[in-house]
């Protein structure tokens, strides 16, 4: 490839971030640890991100003024989330602003569809996948792949959102009817005994790869991480090197997870990849020598890659919102998690909270994955979300 350079920025450069969530948030936490002025930009008033930045841009993601203006008071942008018009974007970096990753890498992976079809052209193993037009074209879909298909909208889907499992033939046509207004794509369901991730940073200096994170999922919601993932050796390189292989194709700089499954042959399979820190990467805050988050902030402004090491097993679980409480609340029981050594408590301060909603994590760190795990479930055993009393 094209070695691009990225030119080094001395504290206290200005970076800007596109998003003023979770994920920012803990961007925005590592670059001012570093030295570094944020700026976010996010439309909702006094977002996690925007709480712990120098400055909050409070604007629509789809108002080019407000990314311009974003651009214009900022050194480097990057992004926390990929639901971003590619098109303004581009626009920004015609005008010789800096954006990591770059918008056309961005546009490789935002389309479910067409992130599919580079993998499997690149001659990377994927679910099988089509593209749904109509409510027929999906009945033949259906009965093609065995009657168990994963319908999805080819953009925008999360946590849960944007996306169905079908296994009775009857469940179609409301699903269709849920999704239709958007570009679909339907998949083989796989079923998978494991489902796993890997966290790559890549610069102009080369890729460092993190532990394989073995991660359980409810209603499509990551619930927790254990890492390392118990996989064998060989299961382990042959991720490293399907890894490798995209990563190479991007063709980019930044932090890249790419989710896999494993499925009862021990064959590897591609879910999906994000351009931007993942959930399931969480975990590198305290269990690994330099995070994920800390990582993107050095290949940004162009510092050197740092060690991605595993400094003890951990377990990450995301500390979820109920359906009892919706709206405003308060979080007891924390006290439970700080009493413990290497446990880690984190709230990202948002102001609402409804079911299943992520409001914060816990890592745990131990001598063995299980003891890591135990003690990270004791500590959420014990937290409470409850109404904020007025």
């Amino acid at each position: 490839m094209k070695t691009r350079e990225i030119f080094r920025l001395k504290p206290p450069s200005n970076i800007g971030i596109v998003g003023g969530g979770q994920l920012g948030r803990m961007l925005v936490l590592e670059a001012k640890r570093m030295g570094y002025n944020v700026i976010v930009l996010d439309p909702k008033p006094n977002s996690p991100a925007g709480q712990v930045a120098d400055e909050q841009i409070i604007s629509d993601f789809s108002d080019i003024v407000a990314l311009r203006e974003l651009a214009t008071k900022t050194d480097v942008i990057t992004y926390e989330f990929e639901h971003i018009d590619v098109e303004l974007l581009k626009s920004i970096e015609k005008e010789g602003y800096k954006i990591y990753p770059s918008s056309n890498t961005l546009r490789m992976i935002q389309n479910k569809y067409e992130q599919k079809t580079i993998l499997k052209n690149l001659g990377v193993r994927v679910p099988i996948f089509y593209p749904v037009t109509n409510l027929d074209e999906l009945k033949e879909i259906f009965y093609k792949l065995n009657g168990k298909i994963v319908l999805k909208t080819s953009t925008g889907g999360y946590d849960g959102k944007g996306n169905v499992i079908i296994k009775d033939i009857n469940k179609l046509e409301e699903a269709y009817k849920e999704l239709c207004n958007n570009e679909l794509i339907a998949e083989e369901f796989i079923d998978y005994i494991k489902e796993v991730s890997i966290v790559i940073a890549k610069n102009h200096e080369g890729i460092s790869f993190y532990p394989v994170s073995e991660n359980i999922h409810k209603d499509s919601i990551l619930i927790k991480s254990i890492i390392p993932a118990k996989i064998s050796n060989e299961t382990e390189k042959i991720i490293i090197g399907i890894a490798e292989e995209i990563i190479e194709e991007i063709d980019d700089y930044g932090i890249f997870c790419i989710e896999f499954f494993i499925d009862s042959n021990l064959s590897v399979l591609v879910n999906e990849i994000a351009p931007r820190p993942h959930n399931s990467g969480h975990y590198t805050i305290e269990g690994c020598i330099t995070s994920q988050f800390e990582q993107l902030i050095r290949i940004v402004t162009g510092m050197p890659l740092g060690s991605t090491k595993l400094r003890l097993p951990c377990a990450m679980y995301n500390i979820l919102g109920n359906n009892r409480v919706d709206g405003g609340y308060c979080v007891e029981g924390i006290e439970s998690g700080l009493e413990l050594e290497d446990c880690y408590v984190h709230l990202y301060g948002k102001s609402e909270t409804g079911n299943l909603k992520k409001i914060g994590h816990i890592t745990a760190l131990d001598y063995s994955t299980q003891n890591a795990d135990l003690k990270a479930q004791k500590a959420l055993s014990n937290i409470k979300i409850e109404f904020l009393s007025m």
